[in-house]
């Protein structure tokens, strides 16, 4: 009987990773905390693109920082010329300025996404 459930768990598992896997564009909250800054708040977020994946253009009630963990993004921000970062190299998004961010590598692609937002507004706000 034991060997069913730990066979069974262990499908239930790997169907659970592989379907999270195969999001094109997967984002995965870490940190969520207030800061000394009245009305603000530090958030920060893990972002995993699929090879060929845009983030379409959208802005955000705060600032920025990415951070590339892993492959290679492709950055346009509104009235700049696209900037294209590697592992290990970051990018400072001003607040409310509208961007986007693309996987132009082969393989996937990560990045840590540290926010000092409003608190209370929507995260992401698409562009129009």
């Amino acid at each position: 009987m034991k060997t069913i459930q730990v066979i069974a768990l262990a499908l239930a598992l790997g169907t659970a990773a592989a379907a999270h896997a195969e999001q094109p564009l997967q984002r995965t909250d870490l940190v969520k905390n207030d800061i000394d800054v009245a009305g603000h708040e530090a958030v920060q977020v893990r972002v995993d693109f699929a090879p060929g994946v845009l983030a379409p253009k959208h802005s955000h009630p705060g600032e920025e920082i990415a951070f590339v963990i892993e492959g290679t993004l492709e950055y346009q921000l509104e009235g700049r010329e696209p900037v294209t970062l590697k592992a290990g190299q970051s990018l400072f998004i001003p607040s409310g300025t509208v961007h986007s961010a693309k996987n132009v590598g082969n393989g996937k692609a990560s990045e840590l996404a540290t926010y000092i937002v409003l608190k209370g507004e929507p995260l992401v706000v698409p562009a129009k």
